[in-house]
């Protein structure tokens, strides 16, 4: 019988708050992977971070990290607009990156980035970890096996709540740093979970506004959207709902299926309604054996070393991470432009595939007018 490989050397570049979830899921895979390494420019953060992690080496450039180990997976946590950029330089380097989303500013970025892939031959992973949840991979292969029928409607939401106090940090709701509001920082696990089970979308129209909140980015955005297979869909990203819940409904031909949870589901987050006639569909429903995890980093982390052990490529990849990032930016530009967007509509040159925000941010126009 084969010796077990041994574990994976892994490191993470940023030691702010999300870093803490992606160093826990490490902390329960210690048989898999070894965290062997951090990076952070504030270097008293990841003296304590390394500390209460058992990290042995802390580097204040993410550079010299990479130069010094010898790594197989770096974890990109940092503010949103590095992304590119570190995950450039871990590809340079060897080694594949897995990025925090989003995993760049603008879909040039992510060409770039595709550009550096093909010529280093490493790869960019995307953090979407709810896609990796087990009753997101049995949707998946129920609705790839035509079982449930034709999915006809869906509805995605993701109903947050965030102070003005939340914004106090300095890259949040900035275009230039975070890259947009709740579109592109928070309902982005939602849609991304129903693209990954409806297929490619081929057309959108949106609205966005900034209601409340002291941003330069929307808090509130709405697309209606078609999808290349027929399904109708609405979407919601809020960040101004007391009431926070995170809700997907897929309407199938045969079956209703509906999540409704907030950080990360488990079974009972979940709900399978046959349609008459169809009840025997709910056995296929209830009859997996998978491990009852919360969809959070861990199960993904895992579906990496898991691709890896059997010579498989995991995901996110940075294609369909492109997917999900076009549906942002179409997100808003049908909303700035006032037009229906189409997929691949939004080709190189484009504002909207510079930046998010397009340079026709209605709020900020109307600031320009009255200075």
């Amino acid at each position: 019988m084969p010796s077990p490989r041994p574990p994976y050397r892994v490191a993470i570049i940023g030691t702010g708050g999300i870093a803490h979830a992606h160093a826990e899921a490490l902390a329960e895979l210690t048989e898999r992977a070894q965290l062997v390494a951090v990076a952070d420019l504030d270097t008293t953060r990841a003296a304590e971070f390394a500390d209460r992690f058992c990290v042995p080496q802390v580097f204040s450039d993410p550079e010299d990290l990479l130069e010094s180990e010898q790594l197989d997976l770096v974890h990109i946590c940092t503010p949103p607009q590095t992304h590119a950029s570190l995950a450039s330089l871990a590809m340079s380097s060897g080694v594949t990156a897995l990025v925090e989303k989003p995993t760049a500013l603008s879909l040039r970025e992510m060409d770039e980035l595709a550009a550096v892939q093909e010529k280093t031959g490493s790869k960019v992973l995307t953090v979407f970890q709810h896609r990796y949840g087990a009753a997101a991979v049995r949707l998946r292969r129920l609705a790839r096996s035509g079982t449930l029928g034709r999915p006809l409607v869906a509805t995605c939401e993701t109903l947050w709540y965030r102070s003005d106090d939340y914004f106090e940090v300095p890259w949040r709701g900035r275009w230039d740093v975070e890259g947009g509001g709740p579109t592109m920082g928070h309902g982005i696990h939602q849609f991304d979970l129903m693209l990954s089970v409806l297929g490619p979308w081929s057309q959108i129209t949106a609205l966005a506004e900034r209601q409340a909140r002291p941003t330069d980015t929307e808090d509130v955005s709405i697309a209606a959207v078609r999808f290349a297979g027929g399904t109708l869909a609405t979407v919601v990203n809020s960040l101004l709902s007391p009431r926070e819940t995170s809700r997907l409904r897929f309407d199938f031909e045969y079956a209703t299926v509906e999540l409704e949870h907030l950080y990360g589901y488990r079974e009972e987050h979940w709900r399978f309604t046959p349609a008459p006639g169809h009840e025997e569909l709910a056995t296929l429903w209830t009859g997996g054996d998978e491990p009852d995890i919360t969809s959070g980093h861990r199960v993904q982390i895992e579906a990496v070393f898991d691709a890896w052990d059997t010579g498989q490529e995991p995901g996110v990849s940075l294609q369909e991470a492109r997917r999900t990032l076009e549906f942002a930016a179409a997100t808003y530009a049908s909303a700035f432009r006032g037009v229906r967007v189409a997929a691949g509509e939004l080709t190189e040159g484009d504002p909207f595939t510079l930046s998010m925000d397009g340079g026709a941010v209605p709020w900020e126009r109307v600031k320009e007018a009255l200075a």
